[in-house]
């Protein structure tokens, strides 16, 4: 058991509790580097599309595991990032190093500006609200047929960083990295954001609104601020996924997107970045293994391969029952329980982990 002893304020602040757990980090990063090394194009395809899933639930977990506000909406998001990102492309010409930062902008402030006038609602209605903005969004895409081409969709370019290309298909190791570097961007950024006043007030605004507001917490501006924060750091994610998709429509980016999304940080675990990345493992790596696991069942049991309906939203709606009754605390949570029992042996105690009463908002302004 390591035992860290805090002689100092930046202890508390410091992006790593030890040298040891800095090591470990470089030593996880090394392995990343290195995979497309042995790794064939359909595995680098498929961690690609896992850091992309990554960097979209870090910008939900912004919102719903720093904030504590619930949101159906956010494939909204996406779509906005990546219209926004294909269009400053094709229309205006500009080069993917600027239209994509621009992307990420403008969906930062379509989710500042949905959020003014939703910082009232709570819970479930906020919940509704969001949704109900996910639906129109894939309305107006349809409507707007002469910007967003309607049904059809729109194709999205290849990228190209000063002269230098980058494809899913002909170089697919070249856009693994590139999505490797945005996604260690979004996290030494959210790390950070953690860190700063901005991040306490998220975190005070989770636990109690009115214990927020009486130390000072403007709520109504702080959550208007972390709705941008979150539709920024999604929209990134959205240019991403249009990128590594090649031609997307309005259906790319439906409601059962922004359903998978917050089913990812709550299966990954709330409030932490490793939530978010166990999270969009399970999102991403879930269809392929379904489809493995049919097609041995397959040559075992014989019969031909037939794809069942709904089969992938089964398991994925009975992982998250499993994980709400057993687990509530997510993948990563389950993690720190079984290094907490090793640390402490022969001294862990089960009711460690416990989770408090907690008490509805009414009863706590008594």
């Amino acid at each position: 058991m390591r035992t860290v002893f805090k002689t100092s304020y930046d202890a508390d602040i410091n992006l790593f509790r030890h040298r040891a757990q800095l090591g470990w980090y470089v030593l996880l990063l090394a392995l990343l580097l290195a995979l497309p090394l042995w790794m064939s194009s359909f595995a680098i395809g498929e961690m690609t599309n896992l850091l992309i899933w990554a960097v979209a639930c870090m910008g939900l977990m912004i919102l719903v595991g720093q904030t504590g506000q619930a949101s159906l909406g956010h494939a909204a998001f996406l779509a906005v990032g990546c219209y926004a990102n294909v269009l400053l492309q094709t229309s205006l010409g500009l080069p993917f190093i600027v239209a994509f930062p621009l992307a990420g902008l403008i969906a930062g402030v379509a989710g500042a500006l949905i959020a003014m006038p939703m910082t009232r609602l709570h819970g479930v209605y906020l919940a509704i609200g969001t949704l109900a903005i996910a639906i129109l969004t894939d309305d107006f895409i349809v409507l707007a047929t002469p910007l967003t081409n309607g049904v059809m969709g729109l194709f999205a370019p290849d990228i190209s960083i000063f002269g230098i290309g980058f494809n899913r298909y002909a170089n697919p190791d070249r856009l693994y990295y590139l999505v490797l570097g945005i996604a260690l961007l979004v996290v030494f950024f959210y790390r950070n954001l953690q860190r700063t006043p901005l991040g306490r007030s998220f975190a005070a605004i989770r636990d109690s609104e009115i214990s927020a507001q009486a130390m000072g917490v403007n709520v109504a501006r702080t959550k208007a601020i972390a709705f941008g924060i979150s539709a920024g750091i999604t929209g990134l994610g959205g240019a991403l996924m249009g990128h590594f998709a090649g031609i997307f429509n309005n259906e790319t980016f439906n409601v059962i997107i922004s359903i998978q999304l917050l089913l990812a940080i709550v299966i990954g675990g709330l409030g932490t970045i490793h939530g978010a990345f166990f999270g969009a493992a399970v999102v991403a790596l879930l269809p392929q293994a379904i489809s493995m696991t049919r097609d041995l069942a397959n040559q075992v049991l014989g019969g031909g391969s037939v794809a069942i309906p709904g089969l992938e939203a089964a398991v994925f709606g009975a992982i998250l029952i499993g994980f709400i009754l057993f687990e509530p605390m997510g993948v990563y949570g389950r993690w720190v329980k079984i290094r907490t029992y090793f640390e402490l042996f022969p001294f862990y105690r089960r009711d460690m982990f416990r989770r408090q009463k907690s008490y509805l908002k009414t009863e706590r302004m008594r």
